[in-house]
């Protein structure tokens, strides 16, 4: 099994023609962003191939009802399929949703999945169905066919701890086992993001964050898969933190994912 680093173009500001050829040395295999648009495609396509740039895109579905958001995946799937995307991470339904309501939407969204040979990745997001670790598990138990986006630093906020899983560590096994997909970004029990992963004031929720990774690359390992995806996720303002008064970022946002890109591949690679 070999590691695919993916970059994501959140806060990135430069015209994609800056931006590929330096993501393209700073190792990164692909790209991971939202849907191109029509105006867009041509031109993001010939970069994309001239950087040899795998593309991650990524659905968010909407809707007043739950018969809306499984309309709204298929549609952001089938063009996720034309722009040639090698995987869909996708953000489904909300968080406000009753059981029966989140099961309707998985039953219909993994109907229209087995009609199409993209894999999707579904996230552990805030303020979606899979926002907190005992829903997705229930989910998970309900459907065999479900694939996670595994972001765990959203189950720390949520949670506000980084020991939700601590009872027995089946959670974490079970998403384990179905996750394609890692967001590499640490979160903590107050946030989704800590500002700089390598400071030491948040070893300890670095150290959390990496064993879960481990868990599922282990598992990935284990099931045979020929690659592993995983995207150093940390965002700009205001995910980043900033100075009040000025909204000065407080960390170099490009040097925080590289630093944690070349961490995962180091640590991927024992």
């Amino acid at each position: 099994m070999r590691l695919s680093l993916i970059r994501h173009l959140w806060g990135v500001n430069q015209p994609w023609e800056a931006a590929f050829p330096w993501i393209k040395a700073e190792g990164f295999v692909g790209v991971e962003a939202p849907l191109v648009s029509q105006a867009d495609e041509e031109r993001f396509a010939t970069l994309r191939r001239a950087n040899g740039f795998d593309y991650v895109a990524m659905a968010f579905t909407g809707g007043a009802s739950v018969a809306e958001h499984v309309t709204s995946f298929e549609r952001q799937l089938r063009r996720a399929e034309e722009l040639e995307a090698v995987q869909l991470t996708a953000h489904g339904g909300s968080d406000a949703w009753t059981t029966d309501e989140s099961e309707t939407f998985f039953r219909e969204v993994l109907d229209i999945e087995r009609s199409s040979k993209l894999p999707v990745a579904h996230e552990t997001h805030r303020g979606r169905i899979l926002f907190n670790p005992w829903v997705t598990r229930h989910l998970l138990e309900k459907f065999d066919a479900l694939k996670l986006c595994c972001d765990f630093s959203h189950w720390v906020c949520v949670a506000e701890r980084t020991g939700w899983d601590r009872a027995d560590g089946s959670i974490v096994k079970l998403c384990a086992e179905r996750c394609i997909h890692v967001h590499a970004r640490v979160g903590y029990p107050e946030g989704p993001q800590v500002p700089d992963p390598s400071a030491p004031e948040y070893a300890g929720e670095l150290a959390a964050h990496e064993a879960w990774w481990n868990a599922i690359w282990a598992s990935q390992r284990s099931r045979g898969l020929e690659f592993s995806t995983v995207t150093p996720e940390f965002g700009p303002p205001g995910y980043l933190h900033t100075l009040p008064h000025t909204n000065v970022p407080v960390a170099d946002l490009a040097k925080v994912c590289k630093w944690m890109a070349d961490r995962v591949a180091a640590r991927f690679g024992k």
